[in-house]
């Protein structure tokens, strides 16, 4: 086995919260040496619940190996000592809104006039040069403004008691990784040119690319009562009779489905009904048609032999479970899914494994959840700044170190 794939790449992580450090965890945990640039009021998702030892899971999850330097770039020695980290980084990755980090004197244009090679993204709602730049943007009401939640209000529609949205922060991981792939991108750009490039990710822009029903959505096409999209987005839940609650991956409205619906119950006579001769027929007597589908459910004994039958029509079927519940699996296990980490007191933690396993490249163990602050001064030991020099800085708060 080698190395990581990208053992060597020195990243300067400017990020907080959830879309950045989801960014620069990736490209941590295969393989990069990351620095965290903390201010002195810390990172927000240091709050996050439950705390082990003082220090919230929220933030383990997504900055656990990373580098942390926690630094007032107020002064201008601060400034100086994150110019020279930057001065040797490959990448630099920033999710503030933009012109913040212009005001420290660590732009793009900043940053490239000292070095020219360097792979800057910046991860924000709207982009960096839009007519929405500045407005502030979370997860949810970005997720509002581009549809999801819409989608989330339609979907459910009269079952919902009020408007709700989806309880996970889409916005924030997807735009996380759209930021690694950037960064993959422009690596492989300047292997081929020597070039370095500002890469400008927007969550807007992510959330409309990841909705796979967007265009569908956006022709105005009338599909006549069809599901759109393959219709997984309209698949349904059932239950068995021991109580295990399970879904099937497509809606027996869509024609294509409603064929193998039939033959995985091997109810050829249902495919003569004529209340389900249509799709809009069988959305008008969609209660009908899924009682069938319910009532043929619970003659199954186990899981397995109902998965058997509905894997021969070409369907899939999963189980309803708490990420408790699945991490406990044979599945997940096999996959080393979970990792332990050091929870910095004396205990483990449980957090998400990798989602990669590499043929030839060996990937880093788990890291430690770094204090802030607790890498200063081997930071600027590496940087070449005297001891003595180092308390100055803690002494006058341009350092700053907190458990």
């Amino acid at each position: 086995m080698s190395a990581a794939p990208l053992q060597g790449l020195r990243v300067v992580d400017f990020t907080r919260v959830l879309a950045g450090p989801h960014c620069t965890k990736a490209l941590r945990d295969l393989g990069a040496d990351v620095t965290k640039i903390e201010p002195p009021s810390g990172d927000i998702g240091r709050a996050g619940l439950p705390y082990v030892g003082g220090m919230g899971l929220y933030f383990v999850q997504q900055n656990a190996g990373k580098r942390n330097l926690s630094i007032d770039l107020n002064y201008a020695e601060g400034r100086e000592i994150v110019t020279r980290l930057c001065r040797d980084a490959d990448v630099i990755v920033e999710n503030f809104r933009p012109g913040t980090l212009a005001r420290f004197g660590f732009s793009y244009d900043d940053v490239r006039a000292f070095n020219p090679g360097i792979i800057y993204v910046s991860l924000s709602g709207y982009g960096q040069s839009t007519s929405w730049r500045n407005r502030p943007a979370f997860a949810p009401t970005v997720q509002a403004e581009t549809g999801l939640t819409s989608i989330v209000q339609d979907h459910f529609g009269a079952a919902l008691s009020e408007p709700r949205g989806d309880s996970c922060s889409h916005a924030d991981v997807y735009t996380g990784l759209q930021g690694v792939i950037a960064v993959l991108a422009a690596l492989q750009h300047r292997n081929r040119t020597g070039e370095g490039q500002h890469v400008d990710v927007s969550m807007a822009a992510t959330m409309l690319s990841v909705n796979e029903r967007a265009g569908a959505m956006m022709s105005g096409i009338d599909t006549e009562g069809e599901p759109i999209a393959l219709s997984a987005n309209e698949s349904h839940i059932f239950e068995m009779s021991n109580g295990i609650r399970l879904t099937i991956a497509a809606s027996p409205i869509y024609s294509p489905m409603f064929t193998r619906y039939c033959a995985m119950m091997r109810r050829s006579d249902l495919l003569a009904d004529p209340r389900y001769a249509t799709a809009n027929l069988r959305r008008q007597n969609l209660a009908p048609l899924l009682a069938e589908i319910r009532a043929w459910i619970t003659t199954f004994e186990n899981l397995e032999q109902l998965q058997a039958q509905v894997s021969e029509a070409g369907l899939a079927v999963g189980r309803v479970r708490t990420v408790n519940e699945f991490v406990e699996t044979d599945w997940a296990k096999e996959w080393n899914a979970v990792v332990e980490v050091d929870d910095r007191a004396g205990g483990l933690v449980r957090m998400p494994g990798n989602p990669w396993i590499f043929s030839q490249s060996e990937l880093p163990l788990p890291g430690l959840p770094a204090y802030q602050g607790e890498h200063n001064e081997d930071i600027l030991g590496q940087l070449d700044f005297a001891p003595e020099k180092i308390r100055d800085l803690a002494q006058r708060n341009i350092l700053l170190s907190r458990r």
